[in-house]
């Protein structure tokens, strides 16, 4: 009989944080244990309002590979993957998110490829209507493809936010890591934090000496919702992901283009604080409040004014662009698996 890959020392423990996702969780459950790698899967309902823990354990294959635990509380995506981390043993951890999916084959690719301690592939970004049709057309690759070593630098000048480009950073990345590392190194998600969580910790991983090897083979299927950037995230969530970098820049283990890097995010993460304080002045205080207000931060005004301008303009650009073009898959960077872009 041919031995399960889940059952050897390249076992995967598919991590599911999960918060209002009744809708979606089962499809993520059920993409996971269909890979013969997966050693365990187990979500963490982060307190969710909704039957979202009964919809995971209802996804139950039989295998006994499904353990679903509910916090007693809402505590945030990191808090919810380091509970499901400390409840797994399987020696990778791979993280899926509630209303993402495991494409086929992801795993044996990843795992296909030698020398890491966190490794990555590429993923596909569909909208929520066309998700089926995408995953119909979908052919996975026998093989990882080209592999890439990815140092500090580049991973965290791949988080700058481009306006008016459509969001890929590379914090988006959901890796498998290796628990030995993580844990000789003391390495979990800070609970503490709501966004950035991810460029959080595999910035510490960098710096501890993680080898993070980057395929192009797609594996992960990630569904967009809609929404603004500026008004996507809590004024509070920025300024913590401010203290994630200065944190960075206080390190030593930091070169010279590391440090440069870093505070070429940080600046980027301040310009989008400044414009979300703004907004939310302008919510409480009207326009005129607001404005009164920005006038006594006179370093923030540029930033505001260009955030408020991107904003409008692609808002305009996204009323006047042909749906069938917002449907269409993109991918993080290039990969031959998808055709017809």
């Amino acid at each position: 009989m041919e031995e399960c890959i889940g059952a050897g020392d390249d076992g995967i423990a598919v991590i599911v944080p999960a918060y209002r996702a009744a809708a979606t969780v089962a499809n993520a459950i059920q993409s996971a244990l269909a890979e013969p790698e997966v050693a365990e899967v187990v979500v963490v309902d982060d307190a969710s309002p909704d039957d979202t823990a009964a919809q995971a354990r209802a996804a139950d294959d039989g295998t006994g590979r499904l353990t679903v635990l509910s916090l007693a509380r809402n505590s945030g995506p990191s808090a919810a993957r380091n509970a499901a981390i400390a409840a797994s043993a399987a020696p990778i951890i791979a993280v899926l998110d509630a209303d993402d999916r495991i494409l086929p084959g992801r795993f044996a690719n990843l795992l296909a490829v030698p020398e890491w301690d966190v490794i990555a592939d590429n993923i596909l970004f569909v909208c929520p209507d066309t998700e089926d049709a995408t995953l119909a057309t979908f052919r996975p690759l026998a093989t990882p493809g080209e592999v890439h070593d990815l140092d500090f630098a580049t991973f965290v000048r791949g988080n700058v936010t481009r306006r008016g480009y459509r969001r890929r950073e590379l914090g988006f990345l959901h890796p498998l890591m290796r628990r030995a590392f993580l844990d000789a190194h003391g390495l979990l998600y800070a609970d503490d934090i709501r966004l950035g969580e991810d460029y959080e910790l595999y910035t510490r991983a960098f710096l501890a000496g993680a080898r993070f090897r980057l395929t192009t083979s797609l594996g992960y299927f990630a569904v967009e919702h809609d929404g603004s950037l500026s008004g996507s995230h809590r004024t509070a969530d920025l300024a913590r992901l401010a203290v994630v970098d200065d944190a960075l820049l206080a390190d030593p283990r930091l070169g010279a283009d590391d440090r440069a890097a870093v505070l070429e995010h940080r600046r980027s993460i301040e310009a989008r604080h400044r414009l979300r304080q703004f907004l939310d002045e302008k919510r409480h205080h009207g326009l005129v409040g607001a404005g009164s207000r920005l006038l006594r931060r006179p370093a923030a005004i540029g930033d505001v004014a260009a955030g408020v301008f991107h904003d409008k303009l692609e808002a305009a650009r996204t009323r006047l662009r042909p749906a069938r073009n917002e449907a269409r898959p993109q991918t993080l960077f290039e990969a031959p698996q998808f055709g017809n872009r």
